[in-house]
Formats: C-alpha cells, sequence, structure tokens
C-alpha cells in the first residue's frame, strides 16, 4: 500500500519552507492568507497554520500562488535542504 507522506509523516515538503519564507518577510499566517487571496487562492490563516506544520496538502495551484507570493522559485519552495 502507498503512503502519501514524506519519511517523517508529513503531508507536504514545502510547509517548513513557506514558514520560513513567511517568517523572513516578517508577517503573520493572518498576512499571508491575505496575501494569497491577493493572487486568487481562497484560504485562511488555519489553512496556512497546517500547511506549516505538515498537516495538510498543499495542491500545484497554490504552490504557483505561493511561489508569486514569496517571489521565488518552485525550487526554492520545495527544496528539502532547506
Amino acid at each position: 500500500m502507498f503512503i502519501n507522506k514524506t519519511s517523517d509523516g508529513l503531508n507536504n515538503i514545502c510547509g517548513k519552507n513557506i514558514a520560513k519564507l513567511r517568517t523572513a518577510l516578517q508577517i503573520s499566517q493572518r498576512e499571508l492568507a491575505s496575501r494569497m487571496q491577493l493572487v486568487g487562492i481562497d484560504i485562511d490563516k488555519n489553512a496556512i497554520q497546517r500547511i506549516e506544520c505538515g498537516k495538510r496538502f498543499v495542491t500545484d495551484i497554490e504552490i504557483i500562488a505561493f511561489t508569486k507570493v514569496f517571489q521565488t522559485s518552485f525550487e526554492e519552495l520545495l527544496d528539502t535542504s532547506i
């Protein structure tokens, strides 16, 4: 049976990077949710929190939006060595 989680049990690999990028900008999870809404993604603070701690899957559409909000590349967002 295939398990759709990382080796450490997380539902995504970009959540930790999203948290680091957000704190580097010194914005709250609520502010990040607001910025995501400005690029067309209906997401709230609770969803951001669940993404950052690895409890929520992240869609490809959301990944594109995160790269726009953070002005970064897919590679940086999905980098597992950060």
